[in-house]
């Protein structure tokens, strides 16, 4: 398959939605059959959520832009992602940020990702195994963005707490079955709530989240 044909039309595919360059840009650079299983690289670049293993799925490509495109980052940055996967949202934020902390809770898929990123040439991402009673990863906070690749019954507070003043916060709320994507900016007084549509994702498990079932 001449993944690369496919890729170039997937990305002029989001430009009827997405306007933001940059987030295109690095939607182009990034090889999206690598993170899928090898069963399913026939539909790497079909604008669709598939199947990673272990109840997983890796997003659909017009979430990933548009999450990625909510988070404002210009280079400078350093960025919390929670849900590793196998790494395909981590890439794209290493293309548009500074530094990138990444958080998985199965330990297989985080061994997947570091050898995908790791064989990608990425320098600016950190992967970690979640915490299993800590939400994010406080060690690094604070952090000028932070994106949840997995779904929460509210807003935690544990996760804005970890974000300087200005930062976004953008994240999947509602049910464990379906979710509207909001955008939380941080201020000293009132945080500032966007929402930028429906949306499915796989559950958020951890404090301020869902319980591991």
């Amino acid at each position: 398959m001449d993944f690369e044909t496919a890729r170039a039309r997937l990305t002029e595919h989001l430009k009827t939605e997405i306007k933001d360059s940059s987030v295109l840009a690095a939607m182009a650079r990034v090889p999206r059959e690598r993170f899928v299983p090898l069963e399913e690289q026939s539909m790497a670049y079909e604008d669709r959520a598939l199947p990673i293993g272990l109840d997983q799925t890796i997003s659909q490509p017009f979430i990933v832009a548009l999450m990625t495109h909510a988070l404002e980052l210009t280079g400078r940055e350093k960025v919390l992602e929670l849900g590793t996967g196998r790494g395909y949202q981590a890439a794209i934020l290493a293309e548009l940020a500074r530094l990138v902390i990444t958080v998985e809770r199965l330990p297989a898929l985080a061994e997947t990702a570091r050898r995908i990123l790791g064989d990608l040439g990425y320098t600016n991402i950190i992967a970690h195994l979640a915490e299993k009673e800590t939400l994010g990863w406080p060690d690094e906070a604070p952090y000028d963005a932070i994106i949840a690749t997995a779904g929460a019954p509210r807003v935690p507070s544990e996760l804005l707490a970890q974000l300087v003043i200005g930062g976004r916060l953008v994240i999947p709320v509602g049910s464990r079955q379906v979710q509207e994507l909001y955008k939380i900016t941080r201020h000293s007084r009132r945080n500032t709530v966007e929402c930028l549509g429906g949306c499915r994702f796989v559950s958020l498990i951890g404090e301020g989240a869902w319980e591991d079932d």
